[in-house]
């Protein structure tokens, strides 16, 4: 089996992308392709995947709205707390971790953003349940703040409060942004309806356990984090006719793969064809390694992930371990953006797959 350390690489601190450009489209774009060894590897702009894809291709985008989070308050004894909601349950009834000098026992009533109150109920390890006082999402709006990620050095601003969201965000649930597509744009969207290409979506709301470090030497042993997706007929159908026409199906984003591969697993295991979807909701927690067989997806848009990540095993499972290898040392060497406000690349699945390295 591949321990964690295969999945490490030493990364330059100043190639973690602090803010986002201006323009969306202005990122770089890493082609891979890793049909041939050793793979090539082509430097592109992010203006120029129209040229990369082809008329019947289908885009799946995950359309999940990433919602102000992150909110500071104070027990009644004063004490200083920091929650982050990590899901919502209904409109009044959240989960969320909350960071204080000692765990809030059930009833206790926190005051956030000096605005109103919540009231802790059952603990959901590694969660707390709070009961709002009216609409979570409209509170959240109004008080919270945008939960970047850990590895942003500065609070969130206006700035980030267009950039951290995509152009076709529509539904409010996510802690993180599927940032894959934060590089479209509207003018980008025009060039690919003039090519012929087609766009779908779903919705997969990002947990903050995305950037939860596996810990564990075994990989297999790690335990993922659980994500709500939704998939709708429209996109069963764009899929089929995809098939149809001998078109691809690119996932946008990592996110927008787990939903898919989740799905196609679901409906098989359900007696579907393989490589076919049921439309539907569901809990996912799928851990894509190397020697996982894909059933959906044929191309992958993403961004460079982090070291020890379950992002990156699974763009190593779909490229291949030395493909990606090989591609995140040019992205090093050529100065390449990282994480979520950073560059991209388009990979293709490899039919290929590694034999896990032998215990030395």
């Amino acid at each position: 089996m591949y321990t964690l350390s295969d999945f490490d690489f030493d990364l330059p601190p100043e190639l973690i992308a602090q803010t986002a450009l201006t323009e969306r489209t202005a990122s770089r774009l890493l082609e891979v392709d890793g049909s041939v060894t050793p793979p090539h590897l082509y430097d592109r702009s992010f203006a120029d995947l129209p040229g990369l894809l082809a008329p019947g291709d289908l885009l799946v985008f995950n359309d999940t709205r990433v919602i102000k989070a992150r909110l500071f308050g104070q027990k009644a004894s004063g004490g200083k707390i920091e929650v982050l909601v990590e899901r919502v349950i209904d409109n009044r009834t959240v989960l969320a971790q909350i960071r204080a000098s000692k765990s809030p026992a059930p009833g206790t009533v926190l005051h956030l953003a000096d605005a109103f109150d919540v009231t802790v109920g059952e603990r959901v390890e590694p969660f707390y349940t709070l009961h709002f006082p009216e609409d979570c999402y409209t509170l959240l709006e109004t008080y919270g703040r945008l939960p970047l990620p850990p590895y942003i050095e500065h609070d969130a601003d206006a700035a980030d409060e267009t950039r951290y969201q995509t152009v076709y965000a529509r539904n409010p649930g996510a802690v993180a942004a599927p940032t894959a597509g934060l590089h479209f744009d509207d003018g980008l969207f025009a060039r690919l309806d003039a090519l012929g290409v087609q766009r779908a979506t779903l919705t997969l709301h990002v947990g903050a356990g995305t950037f939860q470090p596996v810990r564990v030497d075994n990989i297999g042993e790690h335990k993922m984090h659980s994500e709500w997706y939704e998939i709708t007929p429209a996109l069963v159908d764009a899929i089929a006719a995809t098939r149809a026409r001998g078109g691809r199906v690119i996932a946008v984003g990592t996110t927008s793969m787990r939903a898919l591969e989740s799905a196609a697993q679901a409906t098989l295991a359900a007696g579907g064809a393989p490589g076919t979807l049921r439309a539907g909701s569901a809990e996912t927690d799928i851990f894509i390694t190397p020697g996982y067989r894909f059933q959906l997806v044929d191309r992958l848009v993403t961004n460079f992930h982090l070291p020890k990540s379950t992002l990156l095993m699974l763009v190593s499972a779909f490229s291949g371990m030395e493909t990606i290898r090989a591609a995140y040392r040019h992205a090093i060497e050529q100065r390449y953006r990282f994480f979520s406000y950073g560059d991209a690349m388009i990979l293709s699945r490899v039919e290929i797959h590694d034999t896990p390295k032998a215990a030395a």
